[in-house]
């Protein structure tokens, strides 16, 4: 078991009950997901891009990606239907625990003058936008292999009910806020 999941089992899910005063363990919001999206927008001319990024999101998250294709045509943008435009993957269970861990503890200190992440990023359902300037800051990807250096969105959802119990939360897992 990951320390993330045992952390949130053992100790989160007995303060954040404390502090909302919930009467059932079952109503303490809890980590659902980690979706990793990285648009790829010359991924519609050149197939290189797309295989590169595909190689990279693997490499970070540890786990297959999928290729995403466009829903419209778009005369404006050069793109057809079903061109792909990007690449994503949705973690879950243990991979996600470690993925977080990996992110909060290695991966965004390593980002040039950090101070933080905004705590302006959620949805109003609970959810956590987190977005990624570039791919370097993950230890598993080596400059020298980077065909091209692209950022990507990660997006945390949570079955919170709103912005403050999603903030506890993501807050108790020691995620970096400003402020």
């Amino acid at each position: 078991m990951s320390n993330f999941k045992e952390l949130y089992e053992t100790k989160i899910k007995k303060d954040l009950q404390n502090e909302f005063k919930y009467k059932s363990v079952m109503q303490v919001p809890k980590l659902e997901k980690i979706v990793i999206n990285m648009g790829v927008g010359e991924g519609s001319h050149d197939v290189k891009f797309i295989e590169a990024a595909v190689k990279d999101l693997e490499l970070i998250a540890g786990q297959k990606a999928v290729v995403t294709k466009a829903r419209k045509s778009i005369a404006g943008f050069k793109l057809r239907e079903g061109n792909p435009v990007g690449v994503k993957v949705t973690l879950r269970g243990e991979n996600m625990y470690n993925f977080m861990e990996k992110l909060i503890k290695v991966s965004l200190p390593r980002v040039r003058d950090f101070r933080g992440i905004s705590a302006h990023a959620f949805d109003g359902h609970g959810n956590y936008t987190l977005g990624v300037k570039e791919q370097l800051i993950f230890p598993e990807i080596e400059y020298d292999n980077v065909y091209k250096i692209r950022g990507m969105d990660i997006i945390f959802v949570t079955t919170a009910k709103s912005n403050e119990e999603a903030y506890a939360l993501l807050k108790a897992f020691g995620m970096p806020f400003k402020g």
